[in-house]
């Protein structure tokens, strides 16, 4: 598989600390800049208020299979994680999108350092259907989680 960068994210985050751990719990606005050759693509995204944004965590190295994620006290499994350390490096995260000025989306609820490259943006669509009987495993209780 084949996988390029088709823009770069923009942010205030340079080091871990400070930096969100969720988009949900974020409200710092950053940019997008989408790379000209894909520019094109990005007609009639104005018509979303949100967007999911896939990324790759490009300083992250290494990664556990279980681990203590820093809001709790007990190792998890890395897939029931939203860790960054992960063996392809993919995050993803649903922000809001302010504003589009040709190449450039203005985003709120960054949760990525500066710089990050950007893999690819879908419209966020809600589904009503998919809320009811959701689950939250271990994270049911947690302050993090906003339930």
């Amino acid at each position: 598989m084949k996988v390029e960068p088709i823009g770069i994210i923009h942010t205030p985050f340079r080091i871990h600390q400070g930096t969100p751990a969720q988009s949900s719990r974020s409200k710092v606005v950053g940019t997008i800049e989408v790379y000209e050759k894909y520019a094109d693509g990005l007609n009639d995204i104005e018509g979303f208020s949100h967007i999911i944004v896939i990324f790759r965590f490009h300083r992250s190295r290494g990664y556990k299979l279980r681990l203590k994620p820093h809001w709790d006290t007990e190792q998890r499994g890395l897939f029931a994680t939203r860790a960054p350390r992960r063996p392809n490096q993919l995050g993803l995260s649903i922000l809001k999108l302010l504003s589009r000025s040709g190449n450039i989306l203005k985003v709120e609820g960054v949760d990525m350092f500066d710089g990050t490259p950007l893999l690819d943006i879908k419209p966020y669509i809600p589904d009503k259907r998919l809320n009811r009987g959701i689950r939250i495993g271990w994270l049911k209780g947690k302050r993090t989680c906003g339930r």
